[in-house]
């Protein structure tokens, strides 16, 4: 029995090459529109599937492969009499091979098209025929991937496709269909927290290595949006490793929360510092971050990059080395010139000036890094073990602004307090920043209490800002007993702003008006686990 070969493609990379040799080994080869088109200008033979079905191709397309003389073809078991006693009867005949790959769903829920036009591209007899094919692997070969072509091929050629490929195949079958179908429920999908998750993934990059040398990893970027890391291009540098990327991921949504220039993107709860701080509103300033082991060693605005960069080192000299550097606007020499003057492993920015390039370049292993949108994920996930942790992505800065002692915090204080709640909310819990003239000047955080980062990130500071020590503290959540404010009086501190709502806050308010400190509530707590 003659074998026959069912291909429709959308993308065309290796088809004439299988095709051609199919055609060579005599298989039958049928296909549909623009696929069979295609062959044909290959000179290669090609049987249209509306000849099989007996029925033609209609509603624009929409039904062309959805036919039993089809789908019969592609589940009928061929060690099982019956099935092939059936074939027999109705006519039919088995087709061996399938060759598919789907519409451009994943690149057109990126494109902005309206809904009407995006359905358009849903896929449907494309997943029916390799789900058919996959689920009947022993006897039929399934293709989604170019890359298998030609292992096919030389299978084919040795009379022996070995029955494992042919699993693995199967199951890149159901790989790419299930992205595919998460893809299309995400977008059609209006739940924030559906009955089943949605995820559309596919591999990125392989990772040099894990968060140790002896782990594996791998970069999965999501299918139907590019997210920051998906769109990133790198100018320079080595690979990226795991901690690398996870790194970068939290120093450019620090620096973003900021304010990201080029895309217009506004602060981190900009609106409600508007309406209830209006002193504090932004300014445009540029933000530099500085990370090390996935917690800021500084992070600062200026006026200018240079400015914002020498404030963000300030902050600690000695952890910034192998950290990672981000910035909201293009590097400049100038900049590209200090930040050469230390080991890092990467710098990323939405650009860098062709001189601070040449400058950065020099550092061979260093990683350049140019990203240009801000973070606009919605959820963050956590895996654990057997699942998968959920969350919105904290999008609010303040609930409200009051003044809880009886000092109010004086003009002076309150852009540093806003941007050191800000600037706090990407410290590990339990996270205490000091700051002055919108710049960490001491950071504590990811400690078992708060005290020892409060301790912690007030010695920072001294040392710091030994001449003219900072005035406001800032914490990611309220303080369980008065000793943050203890300490933080002994070392000058005149505002502190925190979220409140401990059963002891009285204790801290009353610290406060014994020292004459003012003491602002925000209302909204931000740990970082």
């Amino acid at each position: 029995m003659k074998k026959r070969a069912l291909i429709s493609v959308f993308y065309k990379d290796g088809m004439a090459e299988l095709a051609a040799y199919l055609n060579e080994a005599g298989w039958e080869i049928l296909s549909t529109g623009g696929t069979s088109k295609y062959l044909q200008e290959h000179k290669i033979p090609v049987t249209d599937v509306s000849s099989v079905t007996g029925f033609p191709e209609c509603l624009d397309g929409r039904v062309k492969t959805l036919h039993p003389a089809i789908h019969a073809g592609l589940l009928a078991r061929r060690d099982e009499k019956n099935h092939m006693d059936t074939l027999q009867a109705l006519s039919l005949s088995t087709i061996d091979l399938v060759c598919v790959n789907l519409y451009p769903f994943f690149e057109k829920v990126q494109a902005a098209l309206s809904l009407a036009e995006t359905v358009e591209f849903i896929d449907i007899g494309g997943p029916t025929m390799l789900r058919s094919a996959a689920k009947n692997y022993r006897d039929v070969i399934v293709l989604t991937d170019p890359a298998d072509y030609a292992e096919t091929i030389s299978g084919l050629k040795a009379n022996n496709v070995p029955l494992e490929f042919k699993k693995r195949l199967a199951g890149k079958v159901f790989n790419v269909t299930s992205a595919y179908d998460a893809a299309i429920s995400r977008y059609l999908l209006d739940e924030e927290y559906p009955h089943h998750w949605p995820l559309s993934l596919q591999k990125g990059q392989a990772l040099r290595y894990g968060e140790n040398g002896h782990q594996s990893a791998a970069l999965y970027v999501h299918t139907d949006r590019p997210g920051v890391l998906g769109g990133m291009e790198q100018l320079h540098g080595k690979e990226l490793g795991y901690n690398n990327i996870r790194d970068l991921d939290l120093a450019w949504k620090a620096a973003c929360a900021f304010g990201l220039p080029v895309d217009g993107t506004m602060p981190f709860g900009e609106d409600a510092v508007r309406q209830l701080v209006p002193a504090a509103a932004s300014t445009n300033k540029v933000c530099c971050v500085a990370v090390k082991h996935n917690t800021p060693c500084g992070i600062a605005l200026g006026n200018t990059l240079l400015e914002a960069y020498e404030k963000t080192f300030a902050c600690d000299p000695v952890s910034i080395f192998g950290g990672i550097v981000t910035c909201t606007t293009t590097v400049d020499a100038a900049t590209a010139a200090k930040l050469g003057e230390l080991f890092l492993e990467i710098v990323a920015a939405p650009d860098f000036e062709p001189q601070a390039l040449e400058i950065l370049k020099q550092k061979k292993n260093l990683r350049i890094i140019k990203l240009a949108k801000a973070p606009v994920e919605a959820h963050e996930y956590i895996a654990v073990d057997g699942g998968l942790l959920v969350q919105q992505t904290d999008r609010k800065l303040i609930e409200k602004w009051e003044v809880v002692t009886k000092t109010a915090p004086a003009a002076e204080y309150l852009r540093d307090m806003v941007f050191g709640m800000r600037a706090v909310t990407f410290v590990k819990s339990n996270a205490i920043m000091i700051v002055k003239d919108e710049a960490a000047t001491g950071i504590g955080g990811g400690q078992v209490n708060r005290i020892w980062p409060t301790v912690q990130s007030l010695e920072r500071s001294a040392a710091v800002t030994a001449n003219a020590p900072a005035q406001v503290l800032a914490s990611d959540a309220f303080f369980p007993f008065a000793d943050v404010v203890e300490a933080a009086a002994a070392a000058g501190i005149k505002a502190i702003v925190q979220p409140g709502g401990s059963m002891n806050d009285k204790l801290s308010i009353e610290a406060c008006d014994k020292y004459g400190i003012a003491m602002v509530f925000t209302g909204t707590r931000h740990f970082k686990h």
